[in-house]
């Protein structure tokens, strides 16, 4: 029998918000499964359609630096805060941000082998590392690009112009006016860093994602009792629904809360005098997927131990 560890409790609950108990009787029923047990609570309607993104966690800032037709986003990650609010953090952030998208550093292990000052990237993190001592990292880093247009950055809860906890690319592939895409870039990323788009479009979509998404309205469906083939349309029903929530083009713009973001890009291109393709986005959320120790857990723990 698999044993089913407390941090395992803890990390499903705050993945879905299931109660504890709930919690572990999906882990158990699962064998300790986690993505397997998220399935088997919805199943249940003990938990929404929550995205797996889990708990923000980690500490740091998310770097963002343009030059126009491309642009990239960085993250690095500490231990605290007050280390994210220290001038030579941020200034390291957008000064390895900006050499790595001169020089076409997007992998983590490119990053780290730049010369900053003399020094590789990553030398200059560890002396800050013993400056400071705290732990530091360069987690991701992703680069976009156009042939024309540009490519449009975004930082929510800005820390400086280049640095925050959110950094969005947007890339307009587009003859139009710079300063008509720059507009529509900075709209449309600001509607990402608040939506969470996980795809641009449904061909875009993860297909495990759509296949364990299918099975688990397959299995909601069933339960109603209905036939096969109403459960079909029902099913399929609620498939669109899916691409609504998790694909950017048929998202509704949290700024007008009315027009899908196709038809955003269509009536700016008509207002530009020229054809605008959102060709790709990219969205980093500081510490995204990274577990952290919260709350008083362990006074529920010692709760279930009775």
């Amino acid at each position: 029998m698999t044993v089913i560890s407390m941090e395992l409790i803890q990390k499903l609950r705050e993945a879905t918000s299931a109660g504890m108990m709930d919690c572990k009787k999906a882990l158990t029923e699962t064998n300790g499964d986690f993505d397997a047990a998220i399935d088997w609570l919805r199943k249940k309607g003990m938990a929404s359609a929550a995205k797996k993104s889990g708990r923000v966690a980690a500490e740091g800032l998310v770097a963002t630096v343009s030059t126009g037709k491309q642009a990239i986003v960085l993250e690095v990650n500490c231990e605290t805060d007050f280390v994210a609010k220290n001038t030579d953090f941020q200034n390291l952030c957008t000064k390895v941000a900006t050499e790595a998208l001169a020089k076409g550093a997007n992998t983590v292990e490119k990053v780290q082998t730049l010369t900053i000052n003399g020094k590789t990237a990553q030398e200059t993190l560890t002396e800050l590392v013993a400056k400071i001592g705290e732990n530091m990292n360069f987690r991701r880093v992703q680069t976009l690009s156009v042939t024309n247009g540009l490519v449009a950055t975004y930082i929510h809860n800005a820390v400086t112009d280049t640095t925050g906890k959110i950094g969005v690319l947007v890339a307009l592939e587009s003859t139009a006016p710079a300063d008509k895409l720059s507009a529509l870039g900075r709209q449309i990323a600001m509607h990402i860093a608040a939506a969470r788009p996980e795809a641009l479009s449904r061909a875009d979509v993860d297909t495990s994602n759509l296949e364990r998404e299918r099975a688990v309205l397959v299995d909601q469906a069933r339960a109603s009792g209905k036939p096969e083939n109403i459960i079909e349309k029902m099913v399929e029903g609620r498939l669109n629904k899916y691409y609504e929530e998790v694909c950017l083009l048929e998202q509704v713009f949290v700024v007008d809360g009315e027009s899908k973001i196709s038809a955003v890009v269509e009536n700016a291109a008509k207002d530009a005098g020229a054809p605008i393709a959102l060709k790709a986005f990219t969205r980093f959320a500081l510490g995204e997927g990274i577990e952290k120790n919260q709350g008083d857990f362990a006074a529920e723990v010692a709760a279930m131990a009775r």
